[in-house]
Protein backbone atom coordinates (compact mmCIF):
# COMPACT_ATOMS: atom_id res chain seq x y z
CA UNK A 1 0.00 0.00 0.00
CA UNK A 2 1.26 3.52 -0.78
CA UNK A 3 -1.69 5.66 -0.62
CA UNK A 4 -5.17 6.43 1.11
CA UNK A 5 -6.87 6.54 -1.53
CA UNK A 6 -6.08 2.76 -1.89
CA UNK A 7 -8.05 2.56 1.54
CA UNK A 8 -11.82 3.64 1.31
CA UNK A 9 -11.90 2.20 4.56
CA UNK A 10 -10.23 5.29 6.24
CA UNK A 11 -12.48 7.28 4.63
CA UNK A 12 -15.58 6.50 6.45
CA UNK A 13 -17.52 9.82 8.02
CA UNK A 14 -17.65 8.50 11.19
CA UNK A 15 -13.82 8.02 11.75
CA UNK A 16 -10.89 10.67 12.24
CA UNK A 17 -7.55 9.97 10.29
CA UNK A 18 -4.35 10.97 11.93
CA UNK A 19 -1.16 10.96 10.14
CA UNK A 20 2.04 9.95 12.00
CA UNK A 21 6.01 9.95 11.07
CA UNK A 22 7.30 6.30 12.39
CA UNK A 23 11.19 6.89 11.96
CA UNK A 24 11.76 10.35 14.29
CA UNK A 25 11.75 9.20 17.56
CA UNK A 26 14.81 8.42 19.55
CA UNK A 27 13.32 4.61 20.64
CA UNK A 28 12.67 3.46 16.62
CA UNK A 29 9.93 2.46 14.59
CA UNK A 30 9.15 -0.32 17.58
CA UNK A 31 8.01 2.56 19.97
CA UNK A 32 5.59 4.31 17.77
CA UNK A 33 4.10 1.02 16.06
CA UNK A 34 3.34 -0.14 19.85
CA UNK A 35 1.77 3.00 20.87
CA UNK A 36 -0.25 3.55 17.82
CA UNK A 37 -1.85 0.11 18.21
CA UNK A 38 -2.46 0.87 22.01
CA UNK A 39 -4.00 4.08 20.74
CA UNK A 40 -5.87 2.38 18.38
CA UNK A 41 -7.80 0.06 20.85
CA UNK A 42 -8.76 2.66 22.83
CA UNK A 43 -10.01 4.82 20.23
CA UNK A 44 -12.73 2.73 17.92
CA UNK A 45 -13.31 5.80 15.87
CA UNK A 46 -9.08 6.66 15.10
CA UNK A 47 -7.59 5.16 11.77
CA UNK A 48 -4.02 6.30 11.04
CA UNK A 49 -1.81 6.73 8.03
CA UNK A 50 1.78 5.73 8.78
CA UNK A 51 4.88 6.92 7.27
CA UNK A 52 8.01 5.03 7.18
CA UNK A 53 10.60 2.52 5.15
CA UNK A 54 7.94 -0.09 4.60
CA UNK A 55 11.09 -2.78 4.86
CA UNK A 56 11.17 -1.78 8.62
CA UNK A 57 7.85 -1.08 9.27
CA UNK A 58 6.27 -4.09 7.49
CA UNK A 59 7.38 -6.87 10.06
CA UNK A 60 6.44 -4.27 12.89
CA UNK A 61 2.61 -3.78 11.75
CA UNK A 62 2.91 -7.64 10.44
CA UNK A 63 2.66 -8.67 13.86
CA UNK A 64 0.03 -7.03 15.50
CA UNK A 65 -3.91 -7.73 15.23
CA UNK A 66 -6.66 -5.47 14.95
CA UNK A 67 -5.01 -3.40 12.12
CA UNK A 68 -6.71 -3.95 9.07
CA UNK A 69 -8.46 -1.24 7.74
CA UNK A 70 -7.16 0.78 10.50
CA UNK A 71 -3.49 1.48 9.48
CA UNK A 72 -2.10 2.44 6.04
CA UNK A 73 1.47 2.34 5.61
CA UNK A 74 3.05 5.32 3.10
CA UNK A 75 6.49 4.28 2.11
CA UNK A 76 9.25 6.88 2.56
CA UNK A 77 12.56 6.01 1.90
CA UNK A 78 14.36 8.58 4.20
CA UNK A 79 14.26 9.80 8.04
CA UNK A 80 15.20 13.24 9.45
CA UNK A 81 17.86 13.05 12.09
CA UNK A 82 18.17 14.79 15.02
CA UNK A 83 20.96 16.54 14.06
CA UNK A 84 19.75 17.37 10.73
CA UNK A 85 19.43 21.30 10.57
CA UNK A 86 16.04 22.54 9.89
CA UNK A 87 17.40 24.72 6.72
CA UNK A 88 18.87 21.63 5.20
CA UNK A 89 15.58 19.88 5.71
CA UNK A 90 13.43 22.39 3.98
CA UNK A 91 15.82 22.20 0.72
CA UNK A 92 16.31 17.99 1.10
CA UNK A 93 13.64 16.96 3.36
CA UNK A 94 11.26 15.25 -0.02
CA UNK A 95 11.54 11.69 0.63
CA UNK A 96 11.77 11.56 4.50
CA UNK A 97 8.79 10.20 7.01
CA UNK A 98 8.12 14.02 8.40
CA UNK A 99 8.07 15.42 4.56
CA UNK A 100 5.63 12.56 4.21
CA UNK A 101 3.60 13.03 6.90
CA UNK A 102 2.95 16.82 6.70
CA UNK A 103 1.99 15.94 3.02
CA UNK A 104 -0.92 13.54 3.84
CA UNK A 105 -2.21 16.83 6.34
CA UNK A 106 -1.81 19.14 3.58
CA UNK A 107 -3.69 17.01 0.65
CA UNK A 108 -6.25 16.65 3.17
CA UNK A 109 -6.25 13.08 3.45
CA UNK A 110 -5.23 13.08 7.61
CA UNK A 111 -6.85 15.52 9.89
CA UNK A 112 -3.38 16.19 11.90
CA UNK A 113 -0.07 15.12 12.36
CA UNK A 114 1.86 13.60 14.71
CA UNK A 115 5.95 13.47 14.86
CA UNK A 116 8.70 12.26 17.39
CA UNK A 117 11.22 13.96 15.26
CA UNK A 118 13.63 16.92 15.36
CA UNK A 119 11.50 19.61 16.58
CA UNK A 120 13.00 22.96 14.52
CA UNK A 121 12.85 20.69 11.09
CA UNK A 122 9.24 19.56 11.91
CA UNK A 123 8.54 23.63 12.11
CA UNK A 124 10.31 24.46 9.64
CA UNK A 125 8.42 21.72 7.30
CA UNK A 126 5.31 22.56 8.47
CA UNK A 127 5.35 26.38 7.70
CA UNK A 128 6.77 25.44 4.10
CA UNK A 129 4.24 22.41 3.70
CA UNK A 130 1.43 23.39 5.65
CA UNK A 131 1.47 27.34 5.70
CA UNK A 132 0.44 29.84 8.07
CA UNK A 133 -2.81 30.79 9.07
CA UNK A 134 -4.20 34.29 7.32
CA UNK A 135 -3.05 36.43 10.23
CA UNK A 136 -0.44 34.25 11.55
CA UNK A 137 3.30 35.85 12.09
CA UNK A 138 4.74 33.82 14.39
CA UNK A 139 3.29 29.94 15.21
CA UNK A 140 3.45 28.83 18.33
CA UNK A 141 4.18 25.76 20.57
CA UNK A 142 1.99 24.77 22.94
CA UNK A 143 2.23 22.11 25.71
CA UNK A 144 0.01 20.98 28.86
CA UNK A 145 1.00 21.34 32.30
CA UNK A 146 0.20 19.83 35.05
CA UNK A 147 -1.50 22.01 37.81
CA UNK A 148 -4.06 21.97 40.15
CA UNK A 149 -7.12 23.20 38.37
CA UNK A 150 -10.28 20.81 38.27
CA UNK A 151 -9.09 19.26 34.49
CA UNK A 152 -5.54 18.46 36.02
CA UNK A 153 -3.75 19.95 33.48
CA UNK A 154 -3.01 24.28 32.47
CA UNK A 155 -1.63 25.30 28.90
CA UNK A 156 1.54 26.98 28.15
CA UNK A 157 2.57 28.59 24.89
CA UNK A 158 5.26 29.65 23.24
CA UNK A 159 7.42 26.49 24.85
CA UNK A 160 10.17 26.45 21.48
CA UNK A 161 8.81 27.09 18.07
CA UNK A 162 10.57 30.51 18.29
CA UNK A 163 12.88 31.89 20.72
CA UNK A 164 11.42 35.92 20.33
CA UNK A 165 7.63 37.11 20.77
CA UNK A 166 6.75 41.00 20.02
CA UNK A 167 3.32 42.15 21.34
CA UNK A 168 1.58 41.50 18.61
CA UNK A 169 2.46 37.99 18.76
CA UNK A 170 1.82 37.32 22.75
CA UNK A 171 -1.88 39.17 21.84
CA UNK A 172 -2.18 36.21 19.14
CA UNK A 173 -0.65 33.05 21.09
CA UNK A 174 -3.57 34.39 23.77
CA UNK A 175 -6.07 34.12 20.84
CA UNK A 176 -4.97 30.84 19.54
CA UNK A 177 -4.22 29.43 23.33
CA UNK A 178 -8.03 30.27 24.24
CA UNK A 179 -9.21 28.35 21.54
CA UNK A 180 -6.99 25.21 22.26
CA UNK A 181 -8.28 25.46 25.85
CA UNK A 182 -11.62 25.47 24.46
CA UNK A 183 -11.16 22.21 22.75
CA UNK A 184 -8.52 20.54 23.88
CA UNK A 185 -9.38 21.50 28.02
CA UNK A 186 -12.72 22.17 27.67
CA UNK A 187 -12.58 24.95 29.37
CA UNK A 188 -15.50 27.14 28.11
CA UNK A 189 -14.19 30.40 28.82
CA UNK A 190 -10.29 30.33 29.51
CA UNK A 191 -8.18 32.44 31.78
CA UNK A 192 -5.34 34.19 30.64
CA UNK A 193 -2.50 35.33 31.76
CA UNK A 194 0.89 36.80 30.82
CA UNK A 195 4.14 35.70 32.17
CA UNK A 196 6.35 37.81 33.88
CA UNK A 197 8.79 38.63 36.31
CA UNK A 198 5.89 39.84 38.58
CA UNK A 199 2.51 40.85 38.80
CA UNK A 200 2.62 44.66 39.28
CA UNK A 201 1.65 46.46 35.63
CA UNK A 202 4.99 48.64 35.83
CA UNK A 203 7.12 45.67 35.68
CA UNK A 204 8.31 43.48 32.62
CA UNK A 205 9.75 44.52 29.31
CA UNK A 206 8.04 47.10 26.73
CA UNK A 207 6.11 44.68 24.63
CA UNK A 208 5.01 42.80 28.07
CA UNK A 209 3.49 46.13 28.87
CA UNK A 210 1.85 46.55 25.41
CA UNK A 211 0.41 43.19 25.38
CA UNK A 212 -0.95 43.55 28.94
CA UNK A 213 -2.87 46.70 27.50
CA UNK A 214 -4.38 45.10 24.19
CA UNK A 215 -5.48 41.73 25.91
CA UNK A 216 -7.68 43.35 28.19
CA UNK A 217 -9.29 45.33 25.40
CA UNK A 218 -9.81 42.39 23.30
CA UNK A 219 -10.87 39.70 26.57
CA UNK A 220 -14.05 39.88 25.92
CA UNK A 221 -14.15 39.79 21.95
CA UNK A 222 -12.20 36.95 21.86
CA UNK A 223 -14.03 35.16 24.76
CA UNK A 224 -11.40 34.90 27.23
CA UNK A 225 -10.97 36.38 30.54
CA UNK A 226 -7.29 38.14 31.34
CA UNK A 227 -5.91 37.78 34.61
CA UNK A 228 -2.95 39.77 33.89
CA UNK A 229 0.62 39.21 34.78
CA UNK A 230 1.35 36.14 36.54
CA UNK A 231 4.68 34.73 37.57
CA UNK A 232 6.83 31.46 37.14
CA UNK A 233 5.19 29.83 40.59
CA UNK A 234 1.62 30.40 38.46
CA UNK A 235 2.62 28.23 35.91
CA UNK A 236 0.95 25.20 37.83
CA UNK A 237 -2.11 27.10 39.75
CA UNK A 238 -5.66 27.19 39.69
CA UNK A 239 -5.21 31.14 39.20
CA UNK A 240 -4.74 30.94 35.26
CA UNK A 241 -5.85 27.85 32.26
CA UNK A 242 -3.39 29.45 29.53
CA UNK A 243 0.37 30.88 30.58
CA UNK A 244 1.21 33.34 27.67
CA UNK A 245 5.27 33.45 26.62
CA UNK A 246 7.70 33.52 24.39
CA UNK A 247 9.56 30.56 23.15
CA UNK A 248 12.95 31.11 24.74
CA UNK A 249 11.27 31.48 28.21
CA UNK A 250 8.95 29.00 27.47
CA UNK A 251 11.52 26.21 26.65
CA UNK A 252 13.66 26.60 29.25
CA UNK A 253 10.33 26.68 31.71
CA UNK A 254 9.09 23.28 30.41
CA UNK A 255 12.70 21.54 30.53
CA UNK A 256 13.66 22.89 34.45
CA UNK A 257 9.21 21.52 35.26
CA UNK A 258 10.39 18.42 33.69
CA UNK A 259 14.08 18.18 35.54
CA UNK A 260 12.40 18.89 38.70
CA UNK A 261 9.82 16.06 38.26
CA UNK A 262 12.41 13.56 37.35
CA UNK A 263 14.74 14.80 40.62
CA UNK A 264 11.77 14.44 42.79
CA UNK A 265 11.00 11.07 41.43
CA UNK A 266 14.25 10.34 42.15
CA UNK A 267 14.78 11.59 45.76
CA UNK A 268 11.36 9.66 46.76
CA UNK A 269 13.25 6.29 45.52
CA UNK A 270 16.15 7.15 47.53
CA UNK A 271 14.29 8.09 50.43
CA UNK A 272 12.12 4.86 50.38
CA UNK A 273 14.99 2.52 49.82
CA UNK A 274 17.18 4.05 52.94
CA UNK A 275 16.52 1.33 55.72
CA UNK A 276 14.11 -1.22 55.49
CA UNK A 277 11.63 0.87 57.55
CA UNK A 278 11.24 2.88 55.06
CA UNK A 279 11.07 0.03 52.24
CA UNK A 280 8.06 -1.38 54.89
CA UNK A 281 6.62 2.67 54.82
CA UNK A 282 6.89 2.59 50.85
CA UNK A 283 4.69 -0.25 50.55
CA UNK A 284 1.96 1.29 53.15
CA UNK A 285 2.22 4.06 51.13
CA UNK A 286 2.20 2.41 47.44
CA UNK A 287 -1.01 3.14 46.19
CA UNK A 288 -0.56 6.75 47.01
CA UNK A 289 2.78 6.97 45.50
CA UNK A 290 1.14 5.37 42.34
CA UNK A 291 -1.53 8.47 42.11
CA UNK A 292 1.60 10.77 42.41
CA UNK A 293 2.92 9.02 39.93
CA UNK A 294 0.38 9.03 37.21
CA UNK A 295 -0.53 12.61 38.10
CA UNK A 296 3.10 13.80 37.17
CA UNK A 297 3.67 11.55 34.91
CA UNK A 298 4.85 13.42 31.45
CA UNK A 299 4.23 10.20 28.90
CA UNK A 300 0.77 11.28 29.96
CA UNK A 301 0.47 14.95 28.31
CA UNK A 302 3.05 13.65 25.86
CA UNK A 303 2.64 16.28 22.53
CA UNK A 304 3.17 20.24 22.06
CA UNK A 305 0.47 21.27 19.64
CA UNK A 306 1.81 24.04 16.86
CA UNK A 307 -0.61 26.47 16.89
CA UNK A 308 -1.07 29.15 13.93
CA UNK A 309 -0.95 26.07 10.68
CA UNK A 310 -2.98 25.33 8.19
CA UNK A 311 -3.30 22.10 9.61
CA UNK A 312 -2.85 20.61 13.21
CA UNK A 313 0.61 18.89 14.36
CA UNK A 314 1.38 17.82 17.39
CA UNK A 315 5.11 17.11 18.75
CA UNK A 316 5.94 14.14 20.57
CA UNK A 317 8.85 13.96 22.85
CA UNK A 318 11.99 12.65 20.56
CA UNK A 319 12.16 9.89 23.48
CA UNK A 320 8.33 9.09 24.04
CA UNK A 321 8.01 5.36 24.54
CA UNK A 322 5.13 3.58 23.34
CA UNK A 323 2.75 5.33 26.29
CA UNK A 324 3.92 8.43 24.97
CA UNK A 325 3.56 7.71 21.31
CA UNK A 326 0.02 6.88 22.45
CA UNK A 327 -1.02 9.83 24.26
CA UNK A 328 0.51 12.43 21.42
CA UNK A 329 -1.75 10.37 18.87
CA UNK A 330 -4.39 10.63 21.29
CA UNK A 331 -3.87 14.62 21.85
CA UNK A 332 -4.14 14.49 17.37
CA UNK A 333 -7.43 12.78 17.32
CA UNK A 334 -8.78 14.30 20.28
CA UNK A 335 -8.33 17.86 18.42
CA UNK A 336 -9.59 16.27 15.53
CA UNK A 337 -13.30 15.19 16.49
CA UNK A 338 -13.67 18.39 18.19
CA UNK A 339 -13.42 20.72 14.95
CA UNK A 340 -10.22 22.73 16.74
CA UNK A 341 -8.88 23.83 13.76
CA UNK A 342 -12.07 25.32 11.90
CA UNK A 343 -12.45 26.84 15.33
CA UNK A 344 -8.78 28.54 15.59
CA UNK A 345 -8.79 29.58 11.46
CA UNK A 346 -12.39 31.51 12.61
CA UNK A 347 -11.03 32.88 15.72
CA UNK A 348 -7.53 34.26 14.35
CA UNK A 349 -9.55 35.39 11.32
CA UNK A 350 -11.62 37.65 13.73
CA UNK A 351 -9.06 38.72 16.32
CA UNK A 352 -5.75 38.63 13.90
CA UNK A 353 -3.62 41.15 11.93
CA UNK A 354 -6.04 40.77 8.69
CA UNK A 355 -3.29 42.81 7.02
CA UNK A 356 -0.98 40.31 7.04
CA UNK A 357 -0.29 38.23 3.68
CA UNK A 358 -0.12 35.16 4.73
CA UNK A 359 0.51 33.87 0.76
CA UNK A 360 4.37 35.69 1.20
CA UNK A 361 6.70 33.75 1.84
CA UNK A 362 7.23 32.69 5.42
CA UNK A 363 9.59 33.80 8.39
CA UNK A 364 10.71 30.38 9.30
CA UNK A 365 11.44 29.99 13.40
CA UNK A 366 14.84 29.07 13.59
CA UNK A 367 16.22 29.77 10.09
CA UNK A 368 17.92 32.93 11.44
CA UNK A 369 17.29 33.61 14.36
CA UNK A 370 17.06 29.84 16.36
CA UNK A 371 14.58 27.46 17.26
CA UNK A 372 14.33 26.48 20.83
CA UNK A 373 14.82 22.59 21.05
Amino acid sequence: MTSADQHPSLTGAARHIISVDAMGGDRGPAAVVAGLVDCLGRHPGLNVILHGDEVVLTPLLARQDGLAGRCVLVHAPRAVAMTDKPAHVMRHGEGTSMWSCLDSVRRGDASAAVSCGNTGALMALSMIRLRRLPGVNRPAIACLWPSRNPGGFNMMLDVGADIRAEADDLVQFAVMGASYARNGLKVARPRIGLLNVGIEEHKGRAELKLAHDRLGMIADEAGFAFVGFVEGGDIPSDRVDVIVTDGFTGNVALKTGEGTAGLIADFLKQAFNASLLSRFAALLALNALKRLQTRIDPRRVNGGVFLGLNGTVVKSHGSADATGVSAAVALAYQLSQSGFQANLAALVASAGRSGQDADAEPRIPGASNGTAE
